[in-house]
């Protein structure tokens, strides 16, 4: 059986690049929990004008 390499490639990582991704994170967070919970008032509104 060969013998499996792993080869495994070391970057740095710097501080601004990690809370760039977590800022990132958060802003799509927000935006989606916004949708949706405009979504939902949306649909409830719905749900009363029409069987309420």
């Amino acid at each position: 059986m060969a013998e499996a390499t792993h080869e495994i490639d070391f970057v740095e990582v710097k501080a601004e690049d990690i809370l760039a991704e977590r800022t990132r994170g958060w802003d799509q967070f927000t935006a989606t929990a916004k949708w949706g919970i405009g979504a939902i008032i949306v649909l409830l509104l719905a749900i009363y004008l029409f069987w309420g």
